[in-house]
This record gives structure tokens, sequence and C-alpha cells, in this order.
């Protein structure tokens, strides 16, 4: 017999095995017993979280026969029909599967609607599963889009994906979406543990952390890594071999450089640096590991009595760390870790991109000596910031007046505020900016895609094309303009767009930043007429800073 792998033989069979999953469990376990039933579901989640397994145990229960073939739609599955048998087998007539990765054509979809005229043949309802649904093209969308939102009674739509931001709102909207979370460390940790219980195999209990760990919030990629250590450790999970398999740095390196820079102690960082080289361990694994380490130590530092709630062995070391060091720099040293991985891949070695990394936190300790010429800035607006004594108040006939001294500010050099560019107003430059803001209060762009609306300037309009202008040739990527179009979509243009490269005279950013420089002028003429001011000038000598008028804003 063929070995069948942990992640298909503990895939969840109905809803009391799903873990880390409680509140779609809930929600589908609620509508199946009151059979408040909808026609079409939409999973999202990144992958191994369980999309594929819901939608089977869903099909389940709404074709289940029951022990006595008498039984109807329940929360239950009872795992042992014939219509139950058929849909873990993958052979139920009645459920269609469509890997939209690889059949995203409107053929296919056309193809899978067409049998969604006849009724089902052995089951209650048909289901069609639809996976990587974003994968999809606007056409096969639009070719599904009537029969999703009002499909016969015996249909029910499952629809999963990784990204649903690529899918249309107009999909989103004829769909109740269930959002599948990733799962803790702590979670995955405690499943791996039963897995491996049940398999009677022997396991170190920080090596199934490791794993855990390793699997970012996937049960799929856990079960997958932990096939792996088991042919790895010849049958046995043991730490070191668990590290050795991931490329996991060890504990006693991650502690070591963390002392060193606790020290100060350049020498001894470079030195632990060189044995990662010599060992062939990795520095993306080495700051992720100082980074949960120095998220514990601030932990300490901010709730001491934390330490006393922990069985950690590492927790003794991880608290003396925290007394060694400030907890600015526990703060500014988890900054640098984290910032610090995305510099590997730029330089020609990691190693080195490592040692620059941890070496900058030596470089900017908060406790530093400060410079000469910081030391110079410093006693500088100490002597401006301070008020000279004030001469004794001269009495009058009349009554004694006690002179204050008014003690001024001034701005050694007046802020340059650059002007905004001028805007030749235009009819489509209306159009367009109305356009875009109607989609940023939609939540329909982020990110690139509302940075290309922003900068671009509308040209022209035809029958089914839209010409825009931009004058960066960065913001003209292909998925960008594409998800741009989708979203104009949703407003009812259905619109291709061309991109030209050329100087832009009216973009919705020229006309905000030219709206928020007329209000900031507005605001400084106010501010220069007050009649409160103006007294207090002609009075104290007062003046204002320039650049010190600010907007604030209502949201």
């Amino acid at each position: 017999m063929s070995y069948l792998v942990l992640a298909r033989k503990y895939r969840p069979r109905n809803f009391t095995e799903m873990v880390g999953q409680a509140h779609v469990v809930q929600a589908l376990t609620n509508a199946l017993v009151q059979q408040r039933l909808h026609h079409a579901y939409l999973f999202t989640g990144t992958r191994g979280v369980g999309k594929t397994t819901v939608s089977r145990i869903l099909a389940k229960s709404l074709n289940c026969q029951g022990l006595d073939g008498q039984g109807g739609i329940t929360a239950e599955p009872c795992g042992v029909c014939q219509a139950c048998k058929d849909i873990d087998a993958g052979r139920f007539v009645d459920y269609t599967e469509l890997d939209a990765a690889s059949n995203r054509g409107v053929d296919e979809v056309q193809s899978l609607l067409e049998q969604a005229v006849y009724k089902p043949v052995q089951g209650r309802f048909k289901v069609f599963m639809i996976d990587e649904v974003h994968m999809l093209t606007n056409t096969a969308f639009n070719a599904m889009l009537k029969t999703l939102e009002e499909p016969p009674e015996y249909l029910k739509f499952v629809l999963a994906t990784t990204d649903p931001q690529k899918v249309p709102v107009t999909v989103l909207s004829r769909c109740l979406q269930f959002n599948l979370r990733p799962m803790a460390p702590e979670t995955v940790y405690e499943h791996l543990t039963q897995v491996l219980a049940q398999e009677k195999l022997p396991a170190e209990p920080m090596a199934l952390k490791l794993l855990a760990r390793a699997a970012r919030g996937s049960m799929r990629d856990a079960l997958s890594l932990t096939d792996q250590a088991i042919a790895f450790g010849s049958g046995q999970l043991q730490e070191a071999t668990v590290r050795l398999m991931l490329g996991s740095v060890d504990t006693s390196h991650v502690m070591g450089l963390i002392d060193a820079l606790a020290r100060g102690h350049g020498a001894d960082l470079v030195n632990i640096v060189e044995k990662l080289r010599l060992n062939g361990l990795s520095a993306a694994s080495a700051l992720e590991d100082m980074a949960v380490v120095l998220q514990r130590m601030a932990v300490l530092q901010a709730v001491p009595q934390a330490a006393a709630e922990s069985d950690d062995p590492d927790q003794v070391e991880i608290l003396r760390l925290s007394k060694a060091m400030p907890a600015d720099e526990t703060q500014l040293l988890y900054s640098i870790c984290l910032h610090g991985r995305a510099e590997l891949g730029l330089a020609p070695d990691e190693y080195a991109a490592l040692t620059m990394v941890l070496l900058r936190l030596l470089a900017f300790k908060p406790n530093a000596a400060p410079n000469h010429q910081a030391t110079l800035a410093t006693a500088e607006k100490k002597t401006l910031t301070t008020a000279t004594p004030s001469p004794a108040p001269v009495a009058k006939p009349a009554a004694p007046i006690e002179v204050k001294t008014l003690a001024v500010r001034e701005a050694s050099e007046p802020s340059q505020r650059a002007a905004p560019r001028a805007v030749v107003l235009s009819e489509e430059g209306h159009f367009w900016t109305e356009t875009v803001r109607s989609l940023i209060a939609a939540e329909s762009i982020n990110a690139l895609v509302r940075e290309l609306a922003l900068q671009s300037q509308l040209v022209g309009r035809d029958t089914g094309q839209w010409q825009i202008r931009i004058e960066s040739e960065s913001l003209n990527q292909g998925p960008a303009r594409e998800r741009l179009q989708t979203a104009l979509q949703s407003l009812g243009h259905t619109v291709k767009l061309v991109v030209e490269i050329g100087k832009v005279t009216d973009s919705p950013a020229m006309r905000n930043a030219a709206a928020l420089a007329e209000k900031q002028r507005a605001a400084e003429d106010l501010i220069q007429s007050d009649p409160l001011v103006q007294n207090m000038i002609q009075e104290f000598g007062a003046k204002i800073v320039p650049g010190s008028i600010k907007l604030i804003s209502s949201h």
C-alpha cells in the first residue's frame, strides 16, 4: 500500500475536526441547522488554511443521506453514506471542482454553466466549487454573473481564492464571504502533537514549535514540513535535526548576538556572524529569530510579572537580556531586524548584509554620547530658549506694574514651501477627478492602482477606450492598469485604458495639491489679520514663525 502524506491523511472530514477556523465553522453550522442557506459562498485566505476542505464538508452536509439513507441537510455529515464517501473520494457526480488557475477562460466557465440546467443525478444539490477564482478572466466573470445571482434552487456555488482583491465587486456582492485566518503557531503546535500521537512517533516539543512557526499559519505546510522532518530524522523529530533541515539558527547564537549588542562588543558580534557563515545557517532566519526574542524581551520590560507565567526553557536567558538592554535599544533593534531582512537580498553577500544590519545598532545607540556638532546645537538651542533676566520693575505713583518678558523662539531660516504646479483646468480633468474620488470613496482602488489614478490625466474618451497620460514610467504597470479597468467597471465604465507618457497638466493629485495650497494661504491670511495677533505683535514685538501655521484635518 502506498504511503498517504499527513496533509491528506488528516484532512478534516467534518466541521468538528476543523482547526483554527471556529468563526467560519460556527456561521456555517448555524446556517445548516436553521437551513438558511445562501446560493453562493466565497472562502478567502492564504494557502493551506482549509478553503477546499470547508467546501467539501459543506457539500457533504448538503447531500448527506444519513446512516439509514433517510437523512436530510445536516451540520454533522455521517461520513459513511454513499454521498459522503464519494465526495471524500472525489467521484461524486453532483460535486464539481474547477481549477480556475488552469481553466480561466470563458469557454471553460460556459461548459460548467451548461451543467447547471440539469438537476442533480445522485445528490440533493449540485455544488460547483471554483478554486483560485481570481484567476478567471473578466469575460469569464461576466459570463457567470447572471447564473451566480439567480441560480436554480438545486445549485450552490462555492468560490475560493487567495487574493480576493482581484475578484470583481460584482461577484463579491453576490456571495457570502468568509475569511479563513492564518493559524497561530500555538494552534498548529497542538494539532501536530495530536497527529504525531496518533502516528505513534516520538517528537521533541521544541522541534514541533519550530515546525509550527515555519508553517507561517498554514496547516498544510506544517504537515508537509512534518513529513519532511520525519524522513530527515529517520522517524524521529528532534530539535537539532529540525533546525538543520529548516536552516534555523541555534538559540545560543541568537542569544549571543543580542548579548554582544547589549554590551556594545562589536568583535563578538562579528565572530558569531562568521560562525553562521561557516555553518551555512540562514542570515534571514537569524534576523527572524532575533525579532522573536526581542519581542519577548520588550514584553518582559513592560510587564515584568509575565516571566513567571512562562515555562519556556529560554525564559531565564531572555529575562537576563531584557535587564541588560535598555527598553529603547530593544525597540530600535527590533525595528532594525525587521527592516534588515529586506536588505539581505540586495547585498552581494547576505552575511555581510547581516553584519551591517547588526552593526547599525552600535552606530546609533540611543544612549550614545552626542558628537561635537550635536553638543553645539544643543547648547545653541538652550541659549535661544532661555529667558534673560528682566530688569527690576519701575514703580509709578499710580500703582506698581510688573513687567514680564515674553520669550519668542525665532526660526533660523524661513521654511521654504514648494509651490504646487499650475493646473490647466479642463472638462476631462474634472470628470476624471470626480471618477477617481468615487473609486477611492468606495475603496475600489489602493496602493499602486490608487497612485496611478491620482497621478494620471484623462486626455481622451472614445467608445470602449480611454486614454490617460502619466509622467512616471514606473506607474505604467500592467497589473495596476488592469485593476484600474476592473474598478471602473464597478462604476459602469467598461473601457480599455491606453497609457501614454508625457507632461501632465490636470490630474486629481494636482487638483488636490492646489486646493490644499489655497486652504493654507487662506489660513495664513486669517491668522495674520487676526486682531489678537496684531495686538501681540504691536505690544510685545512678537513674530509669527514662518511655516508654523498648520492645517488640521477634520478626519
